[in-house]
């Protein structure tokens, strides 16, 4: 501040000179500063030398013959520095102008709509706000859609594909049980998506790919109703699954890597099967295992309620009028592992 007051002193005192003492004294200035530049090290400004070269710039159109100490470009880089500092300063005052920003409501529905509907562009999502009562413009949407957080939407659709194509999505997996002898059985199953039937299973110790595709002519008659078939990609799904799965024409539909659940329908009805009965009992051999699962089929699939399927059965078991005298009967399933209860006649 000094500084400035001393310039703006000398300004004045400059004014009661004659012509030839002020050419004398800028002579005499220049001479000093061309031995100060001699020196070949660059002198430090301060913000208010800077300042004052800026002004100059506006108020002076000969500033630039006179500079020594700095170049042109530079006093026309501290003009631009200067100006993006206004304007930033501005920038954050509430000073009342631009666009009102949107409230933190309206932001989370934008960021709701993209994440639930990740196949939206802004003029959608832009209608359905403005259907239901927001003045917002179609650009200020697109802004915030593109600051939505960016969330995996995988599953989201895959939980569609499988939601859209039940009815003709089936799939199809393993699972293992011991044996008394402490063998290793391998269950092979189908499963169907729309009424969690089981279309087909059976039991083996040494499951093969040529052993699969038998087992999938099986599953899959001629004049079937499925379009899809969803696998892991175990090593056993080999390449001639792979050709009969083409040969009964389905199309193949392979989960991602660690990823079971893509296959839940099947690895539930695997949980299901362990808890209903595998975890109850030893099988000593292959035979007594496939019985076992005949059994736990017909009663998985007529007497066992579901609430994927709003407390029904795969089969849609009759429901019973009750009246007044009308007598429970229990009905032992799995070896009264399990019992259904109907009225009596």
């Amino acid at each position: 501040m000094f500084c400035v007051l001393w310039l703006f002193f000398g300004l004045l005192s400059r004014c009661f000179c004659s012509r030839k003492n002020l050419l004398l004294e800028n002579l005499a200035l220049r001479q000093q500063i061309s031995v100060f530049k001699r020196r070949k090290q660059r002198p430090s400004l301060a913000p208010l030398d800077r300042l004052f070269w800026v002004g100059m710039n506006r108020v002076w159109s000969g500033w630039k013959n006179s500079l020594l100490i700095v170049t042109p470009a530079t006093v026309v880089r501290w003009h631009r520095a200067g100006f993006r500092y206004y304007w930033h300063w501005r920038s954050r005052r509430e000073i009342g102008c631009g666009r009102k920003r949107i409230s933190g409501e309206l932001r989370q529905l934008i960021f709701q709509m993209v994440s639930e509907n990740p196949t939206w562009g802004a003029p959608r999502i832009h209608g359905e706000l403005l259907n239901i009562g927001f003045d917002v413009s179609e650009r200020t949407v697109s802004r915030w859609m593109q600051r939505a957080p960016k969330k995996s939407d995988g599953s989201r659709l895959w939980q569609a594909f499988l939601s859209n194509h039940r009815e003709a999505i089936a799939a199809m997996d393993f699972f293992t049980v011991p044996t008394l002898s402490f063998t290793v059985l391998c269950c092979f199953f189908v499963i169907a998506h729309d009424r969690r039937r089981i279309l087909h299973f059976d039991v083996t110790t040494y499951p093969s790919s040529l052993w699969i595709a038998q087992q999938l002519r099986e599953s899959f008659p001629a004049g079937h109703s499925f379009r899809y078939l969803v696998f892991d990609r175990d090593a056993k799904f080999g390449n001639e699954a792979l050709s009969a799965i083409k040969a009964v024409e389905l199309v193949s539909v392979r989960t991602s890597f660690r990823s079971p659940w893509q296959n839940g329908i099947a690895e539930r009805w695997v949980g299901s099967c362990r808890r209903d009965l595998l975890d109850h009992v030893i099988a000593p051999n292959e035979r007594h295992l496939k019985r076992l699962l005949a059994e736990y089929v017909r009663y998985y699939h007529d007497d066992r309620t579901h609430l994927g399927l709003q407390k029904e059965t795969p089969r849609k078991r009759k429901t019973d009028t009750r009246t007044t005298d009308s007598r429970v009967v229990s009905m032992p399933r799995l070896g009264g592992l399990h019992h259904r209860y109907d009225l009596a006649a």
